[in-house]
């Protein structure tokens, strides 16, 4: 059977980089999760004061750091699931948090930010058999993959998957705080300048908002089966 590139793309919080962990994992593919990456460089961005406390981001700064920020992913046996490292330090808890939603698309809609992402996202993907997921995978990143989906999910159920992830790590959160940074990273992600989050004209939709991961599961493997006949 083929080994082909799947691009999965779509809104905050609908589950992509969990449907995608497991397919790779079903199938033997390699796992990239394109947003852990942008997670990434606002991580590094929060810890070196390049984001104020006001929210203003030290543009000029950040650009000439982006040649420090080297991010890679490890197979973590114990999760069954790749973990995210920054300059080889483990962070797949760290980018987790609602500190970091609050200020990653922002970060993840800057020119330069993007053009070093997309270089690498890329270099990742040459030899197929790779599924990535983000908002710009199937349009920029990798326009001829052979396999793409668009994902979606209202913003209340999207809120409430991310209210039940944090409260299950033990954060406190509020439940409108959380609804309110999914609509406002809708906007952002739907309107910025540089690959906005959009459909690629041949993607295939899947809303979740009512699917269980089962079913999502043997959706996934079906239009996997169509697309490697």
């Amino acid at each position: 059977m083929k080994k082909i590139t799947i691009a999965i793309d779509g809104y905050s919080s609908c589950g992509k980089s969990t449907m995608a962990k497991d397919l790779a994992r079903e199938i033997g593919y390699v796992y990239v999760d394109s947003g852990a990456m942008y997670r990434t460089v606002t991580l590094y961005a929060l810890d070196n004061h390049i984001i104020q406390q006001d929210g203003h981001i030290d543009e000029e700064r950040l650009r000439q750091e982006m040649k420090n920020i080297e991010i890679s992913f490890q197979f973590n046996p114990e999760r069954g699931r790749p973990d995210t490292y920054l300059n080889g330090v483990r962070v797949e808890d760290r980018i987790r948090t609602l500190e970091v939603s609050n200020h990653v698309s922002p970060i993840a809609a800057l020119g330069f930010v993007r053009e070093e992402m997309v270089r690498q996202q890329q270099r990742m993907g040459q030899e197929g058999g790779i599924i990535m997921d983000g908002r710009d995978i199937g349009t920029t990143v990798f326009p001829q993959a052979e396999l793409k989906i668009f994902v979606t999910a209202s913003a209340e159920i999207r809120a409430q998957r991310r209210y039940d992830e944090l409260t299950a790590k033990g954060e406190a959160c509020d439940m409108q705080e959380i609804l309110h940074n999914v609509e406002e990273r809708d906007y952002i992600d739907t309107h910025r300048d540089i690959s906005p989050l959009r459909q690629a004209p041949d993607a295939l939709v899947l809303d979740n908002s009512h699917m269980t991961i089962e079913e999502q599961k043997q959706w996934l493997l079906r239009e996997y089966e169509r697309a490697t006949l």
